[in-house]
């Protein structure tokens, strides 16, 4: 019996549950400790939220790497990190990041509590992308 493989249609986008009528999925990935890189990527969360209804648009940025630098408390941007997550922006650090870091130093670094762990960042991205997701590297 020869089984036929047909090819996959595309993917139905499931709803998120934090954003259900999301017609537009966004991940920036923020990997290096550059002033400039953090505040791009923040420029660019706000640009997609007005750019579109925040309803209408799911963005997730994934730092990992010397980028999750931007969710540490004293990061000067802060404050503009916590009020795109009152919008519904997701922060993701990834704790293999915050491992190393932790062997490295002896000190386990904290990070703002609007940040959301994950355990492999580059894997939260690949997750994201075969969900639907556009990668986005500014």
């Amino acid at each position: 019996m020869l089984a036929t493989i047909s090819p996959a249609a595309p993917a139905e986008q499931t709803p998120l549950p934090d954003k259900p009528f999301a017609e537009h999925r966004i991940v920036l990935q923020l990997s290096d400790n550059d002033p400039k890189k953090q505040g791009l990527v923040i420029s660019v969360a706000y640009n997609l939220l007005k750019l579109y209804d925040p309803d209408k648009v799911a963005v997730e940025v994934v730092t990992f790497g010397p980028g999750i630098e931007l969710l540490f408390p004293g990061n000067s941007n802060r404050k503009l990190v916590e009020s795109l997550v009152a919008q519904g922006v997701r922060f993701d650090v990834c704790l293999n990041t915050v491992d190393t870091v932790e062997r490295d130093t002896g000190k386990r670094p904290e990070f703002i509590a609007a940040a959301t762990p994950v355990q492999v960042g580059v894997g939260q991205i690949l997750s994201l992308t075969e969900n639907g997701y556009t990668l986005v590297r500014p």
